[in-house]
This record gives structure tokens, C-alpha cells and sequence, in this order.
């Protein structure tokens, strides 16, 4: 490695040690790192602006800016404070009870909506849910970020590394289906549980709030039922987009700004109006770490660790499926899963042709998409839902710490890395 490489390694690590610290502000820290690394050279504007693979994922970015106005508009209509006291009423005011719905809830939509999509949704519900039960929201949204992504690793559209890893590997929606989704149904239930033991000290019912929140009538929070059915045909349209991606061929970004547009069209509501919802700071985040990222992939840091892990595997396929599942959920716990995979998809196409291609090779892109998918649940910056959330909390006075959510990530992600682990081993070696 050159000058170059060791210079953009020492950016990134003080911006990272910026972001964790919490001295400085998350997105002040990635913007700074982000300009430290065009000014050093160690990328320049083509390929931080402009190239696919090593500059800012304007898919991601204009993915996230979509559902937000889409959720801006929605918020206006009543919907989550109905569906807040829906689901309390169904819990009955149970804390826990609530957090498993919203668990159950968060993982089924994620494997049909992006993840990012879903937390976007589900996060200003929990904030009610909380508000009427005078519960710490923090929790519920630490538990419903980790379902997120676990619920994402289900599906073809659940999780944005997961598109990446289908189109190098030319793997279909009913291959995630069938070979993922059982296993991210069982971890979902794993997720449950931990939560049961990790907030059981949060558990405590009020029957008097409970009591409250059971006489209200969730339909009188409806304010704008006009703007409701508009808001939820638009996004079932969006829904529908995102399934329909292998034959529409639309990125979801597309369908997103394609909804968002729509619905404003169609509405009342003025753009200004809609565009108040966006987090700008998360937006902006993600463009200074993208730009991080990438200049370790331009300075070929990123490609040099992924092409040490893949010496590591020693000739054994299970070797390589091992040390894929692993060393991606470690380091997709430090830099953002998807230029990670971005990076290493082409490895591991290397690595299965090296092996003779062919079905029984399909394991290596398995290991990779549980380990990138599962190993964003270790920290707070780990995948794009965790940062949305981190967001959204700190908007609505909640703030979640780095490591007020690491502490429980890294727990989580250990315990579903060796489950997915045992997994790989036992379905496609064990019993092959």
C-alpha cells in the first residue's frame, strides 16, 4: 500500500473515533473525513460523485429522500397515531407484547419493503406507542432496527446488499426465498427472546396508562381521510414497484421518487410541507461516509482485506463459507454493509468460480449476504436502517447513543452469526 492508503486509512479512523465519541456531531465527523479525503487525494470528484462502485450510492440517498416525503405526507393524515393505539390495544398495554408485535411486524415488512423503507414507517408508530405508555422509546427502536435487518436478509429486496449480491450471482427472488427466509424466521424469534432479557428491567406495566389507551377509539385519530387513501394507494404503488423490480426494472430510488412525486401531485399537500420530514442530516451522513468508503475502495485498502480473507480459506469451500460469514459481519459492523458488498461480491465470484461454480457454490453468496446483513446490526453505523433510526430519534428528543445501541448490536449479531453459521453448515455441508 502507498502513502495514499495509509493516509486515507488514518482519515477514516479519526472520523470513525469522531462518530463513536459523540463530541462531535455524526454528521459533522463524515463530512469533514469526506473532504479530508478529496483534499489528501486519495479519491477526487469522478469517483466520489459519479463512479458506481467506490462514490456516494445515489440510489441509497434518493431511496431514503422518496419515502421520506412519502412519509411526511402520511404523517399528516393521522395514520401512526391510529395504528399506535392498534397496537397497544391488541398488546393491551403489555410492554413486552408491544415490542414483540413490533418486532414481528418490522422483520415480515422488511423482507417485503427495503428495511430502510420499513423503519421509516414503523419508527414515528413506536414513538406514539411509547409517548401513550410513558415508556423509554429508545429500546423499542434499538429492538426494531435489529429486527429490520434481520427481517431484510429474507428477500431479494430486503436489504440493499442483497440486489447487489442477486445480480453478480444471478440469483433470483424464490432463491432468497427458499433458502434464507426460514433462517431469518427463526432468528426473528431469537431476536424476541434476547429483547425479553436484554430490556427486562423496561417490562413494568402501568394498568392506569394501560386502562387509557384501551378507551380510546383508534379511528378518531384519522384527521385527513382523503389524504389517507391517496397516501396508502401510493404506497402500495411503491410496494408493488419494489417487488416488481426483475420485471419493471426500475431501481427502488425510481420508485420511490416516483411515489413521492405522485402523491404530492395528487394532494394538497405543498412540496415544503413534505420536505419538512426529510432528515438532511442523515441524507448528508450517508453522502460524507459513502465518500469514505469509497476512497478506501479508490486507495485499495477495502480490496486488499477482502483479498486477505479470501487467501485465508485455505482450498476449503466450507473454509471459505466460514470466513465469508465472519469477517463479513465484522467488517460490515465497521464500515456500512453496502460498499462493503460492493467490494467483495467480485471476490466471491472468484472464489466460487474457483471452486467450480455450479449450485453447489451458491453457499459462499449465502455466507456473504448473512454476514453483511446480520454484522450491520453490530453497530450504530453498521447499515443503513440503524443511521435512519439514530435519526429520527434525535429529531423526536430520543436520542439514541453510538453506544447505547452497540452494546445490544454486538450482542445480537454474535448470537445470529453463529446460528446463520450453524446454518450454512448444517444445510449445505452436513446434510448435502
Amino acid at each position: 500500500m502507498n502513502w495514499h492508503s495509509w493516509a486515507a486509512i488514518a482519515v477514516f479512523v479519526t472520523a470513525y473515533a469522531a462518530i463513536i465519541s459523540e463530541r462531535v456531531h455524526r454528521t459533522a465527523a463524515a463530512l469533514t473525513g469526506a473532504a479530508a479525503m478529496l483534499a489528501i487525494g486519495a479519491t477526487d470528484d469522478k469517483a466520489a460523485f459519479f463512479d458506481e462502485h467506490s462514490g456516494i450510492d445515489w440510489n441509497v440517498i434518493f431511496l431514503l429522500l422518496g419515502m421520506m416525503a412519502i412519509v411526511g405526507v402520511l404523517r399528516q393524515t393521522g395514520l401512526f397515531e391510529y395504528v399506535a393505539i392498534w397496537a397497544v390495544k391488541r398488546a393491551r398495554g403489555r410492554p413486552f407484547r408491544v415490542m414483540t408485535m413490533l418486532i414481528v411486524i418490522t422483520a415480515a415488512a422488511s423482507a417485503l419493503l427495503d428495511n430502510v423503507t420499513t423503519v421509516l414507517l414503523i419508527a414515528p408508530v413506536t414513538l406514539l406507542v411509547c409517548e401513550r405508555l410513558a415508556l423509554p422509546a429508545a429500546p423499542f427502536l434499538i429492538a426494531e432496527v435489529l429486527a429490520s435487518n434481520i427481517g431484510g436478509t429474507a428477500t431479494l429486496v430486503g436489504d440493499p446488499p442483497n440486489i447487489i449480491i442477486a445480480s453478480r450471482a444471478g440469483l433470483t427472488f424464490n432463491d432468497f426465498l427458499v433458502h434464507l427466509a426460514p433462517l431469518a424466521a427463526v432468528l426473528t424469534v431469537v431476536l424476541a427472546v434476547m429483547c425479553r432479557l436484554m430490556f427486562r428491567k423496561l417490562f413494568v406495566y402501568d394498568e392506569e396508562r394501560a386502562a387509557e389507551v384501551m378507551a380510546l377509539e383508534e379511528r378518531e385519530a384519522i384527521r385527513d381521510r382523503r389524504l389517507l387513501y391517496q397516501g396508502l394507494a401510493v404506497l402500495a404503488l411503491v410496494v408493488v414497484g419494489f417487488v416488481a423490480h426483475p420485471v419493471l426494472h426500475y431501481a427502488p430510488s425510481v420508485v420511490a421518487l416516483l411515489g413521492a412525486g405522485l402523491l404530492i401531485a395528487m394532494s394538497t399537500v405543498r412540496a415544503d410541507e413534505a420536505l419538512k420530514e426529510v432528515e438532511w442530516p442523515t441524507l448528508a451522513f450517508f453522502a460524507g461516509l459513502f465518500v469514505m468508503v469509497g476512497a478506501l475502495i479508490e486507495t485499495g485498502v477495502i480490496g486488499e482485506v477482502s483479498r486477505a480473507l479470501a487467501d485465508a480459506t485455505g482450498g476449503s469451500r466450507l473454509g471459505a463459507t466460514m470466513l465469508l460469514v465472519f469477517g463479513s459481519a465484522v467488517l460490515s459492523g465497521i464500515v456500512d454493509n453496502i460498499p462493503y458488498v460492493a467490494t467483495m461480491a467480485p471476490i466471491t465470484a472468484d472464489l466460487a468460480h474457483g471452486f467450480g461454480g455450479g449450485h453447489g457454490t451458491q453457499v459462499l453468496w449465502w455466507a456473504l449476504a448473512l454476514g453483511a446483513d446480520l454484522g450491520g446490526n453490530a453497530t450504530a453505523i453498521g447499515a443503513s436502517a440503524n443511521v435512519v433510526v439514530l435519526g429520527i430519534a434525535e429529531r423526536n428528543r430520543q436520542p439514541i447513543s453510538f453506544w447505547q445501541f452497540t452494546k445490544y448490536g454486538l450482542v445480537v449479531t454474535a448470537v445470529t452469526v453463529a446460528l446463520s453459521a450453524a446454518y450454512l453448515w448444517l444445510r449445505y455441508f452436513a446434510l448435502a
